[in-house]
């Protein structure tokens, strides 16, 4: 009888261990496939780039791959609304710049999901420079005579973005704003518009991150007048900075970060965010960014919430003074 008791007594603690383990095994056997970052823009872009890198190292890492899927259109909502309405099951993150989380909530009147209840900050993975440049035809050779030649024709010069209320958009409109000008403003549907529209003349200057102007500034076809981020680029040190310029605390920089659908198990947000930072430490992924001109970060999920907090405030007050609205 005794013996009984015991082998019942034992089953139960069995299984009770069993119940125990079982989530934190569950977890612990993550990711046991693929795992996906959705872009919510066309391949080419900062956003894309920067994933691209990191995803291969981060693969490595976890043993599984991390497959890079762009989801384009529509300021990168559809992109975004897959991943905050997709399963909380770690295998699914969305690789977000500004727009996403700071911007596009002050931007639509309607947005089919809200990125402070439907999506979990991992971690903000790198920012990067805006310059300011110009059609090699435009006939100034710095930032004084862009601003001079835009005062002496007003509504004459024109700049392209890559669309309304994307940071390039909010970004001139602020510069427009602090100096009086009246620049046109042309939309496109991505930098991949935006920029051959520059190099080709259709329009007069544009605000671009490196990766996508590179190639044309080295070829003489574009030329660099100033940066939008509140330091000079260690890439250009030579490039003064808007605030330098005389716009005083004037700083736009494209902040491109990594969320999980709201729900994901904290242990795996906490392992990727882990992963991020160790990726962005190795040579090839600093070599590959410094050349691009990018900054990696890094950091935690609650700093990264934190930053995207301060930025919606910062992007309210932008979209407000452009006049930007989309029903």
């Amino acid at each position: 009888m005794r013996d009984s008791i015991r082998r019942v007594v034992a089953v139960v603690a069995g299984l009770g261990f069993a119940l125990a383990a079982g989530p934190a095994a569950a977890q612990e056997a993550w990711p046991g496939k693929p795992v996906r970052w959705i872009v919510p823009y066309a391949a080419g872009g900062l956003p894309d780039t920067i994933a691209r890198v990191v995803a291969q190292k981060v693969s490595e890492s976890l043993g599984h791959p991390v497959i890079v899927e762009n989801r384009g259109g529509a300021g990168g909502i559809p992109g975004s609304e897959a991943v905050a309405h997709a399963a909380p099951d770690g295998y699914t993150f969305l690789v977000a710049d500004v727009g996403q989380v700071a911007i596009n909530p002050h931007l639509y009147a309607k947005l089919p999901y809200d990125p402070a209840k439907d999506l979990t900050p991992v971690g903000l993975i790198a920012t990067a420079n805006l310059f300011l440049v110009a059609n090699a035809g435009v006939p100034v050779k710095d930032f004084g005579e862009l601003v001079a030649l835009a005062k002496a024709k007003p509504g004459q010069l024109n700049y392209g973005s890559s669309g309304v209320g994307s940071i390039h958009h909010l970004a001139m409109e602020s510069l427009k704003n602090a100096l009086g000008l009246t620049i046109v403003h042309i939309p496109y549907k991505g930098t991949g518009q935006s920029v051959p529209a520059l190099v080709a003349g259709d329009v007069n200057i544009a605000y671009s991150a490196m990766p996508s102007i590179a190639a044309h500034v080295k070829a003489g076809r574009v030329k660099v007048l100033a940066v939008s981020t509140a330091q000079r680029s260690p890439t250009a040190p030579d490039v003064p900075t808007v605030a330098e310029l005389g716009v005083p605390g004037y700083d736009f920089a494209p902040n491109i970060g990594l969320l999980a659908p709201a729900g994901t198990p904290a242990a795996i947000v906490s392992r990727l965010s882990q992963e991020v930072a160790k990726a962005l430490k190795s040579p090839e992924v600093a070599r590959r960014f410094a050349q691009l001109d990018i900054v990696p970060i890094g950091n935690t999920p609650e700093a990264y919430a934190a930053g995207i907090r301060a930025a919606s405030e910062k992007y309210a007050q932008a979209v407000k003074a452009s006049g930007a609205r989309i029903d």
